[in-house]
């Protein structure tokens, strides 16, 4: 037996009526804490190149990816040969250099990611759509730095105006000579200052953010 097949197996024994009762109360809903926990744990471990706890960490996230699909599984929704399935076929189907015509030559990351790009605008969507509209729809659980940096991107990529909320000549001209380290100590400095002005950095970045998707999208 293979070793994702006997973790499988210890996960629905664990939600076996005969099972654990804390595992067997769990839901998609209440297991959320635990993807978030889980996912900082892995990040921390990440940024200090831990790579024995790293280990550790990437077990107690794919845990969370299989109790999800063990309870969708006893809900007759899909199971976890569904969700590798899926990701599988995608991985190949944005993939055609690799699995597609030997003639397909993408250079680079770059000429990679145009393709990923826009074999996934063909791709039928999931979820909640964002067909009609400019910027690709976001979870609102996003942390406001990784939302503006997308907005942002889509900004560069689609070639759209931002106007006078964000300009664009005193961003290329402040990435010049940024380096991780200035960044941080921007970013932290710029904190630090909205803790002293009582405000709330996390708010103000999110709503300026979207202020900048509704002008954009709306005007």
């Amino acid at each position: 037996m293979s070793s994702i097949d006997a973790l499988r197996e210890t996960v629905a024994a664990l939600r076996a009526p005969d099972g654990c009762p804390w595992d067997i109360e769990q839901t998609h809903q209440s297991l959320a804490v635990c993807l978030i926990d889980e996912c900082c744990e892995l990040l921390e471990t990440l940024d200090s190149l831990d790579m024995e706890h790293m280990r550790e960490e990437l077990g107690d996230v794919l845990l969370q990816v299989i109790m999800h699909a063990q309870i969708a599984s006893e809900n007759e929704v899909f199971d976890f040969d569904a969700v590798c399935d899926e990701v599988n076929e995608k991985l190949i189907r944005r993939h055609p250099h690799v699995f597609g015509p030997k003639d397909l030559d993408l250079k680079d990351s770059a000429a990679v990611l145009k393709k990923w790009d826009e074999i996934k605008a063909t791709e039928k969507k999931n979820g909640k759509q964002s067909e009609g509209k400019i910027f690709k729809h976001l979870p609102p659980q996003l942390p406001s730095l990784l939302r503006a940096r997308d907005v942002y991107k889509q900004i560069q990529k689609k070639e759209l105006d931002p106007g006078t909320l964000a300009d664009t000549e005193s961003i290329d001209e402040s990435a010049k000579d940024l380096s991780e380290a200035s960044a941080g100590k921007q970013l932290f400095e710029l904190a630090a200052a909205c803790r002293v002005a009582g405000i709330d950095p996390e708010s103000a970045l999110r709503r300026y953010a979207n202020q900048i998707v509704d002008t954009i999208e709306f005007e």
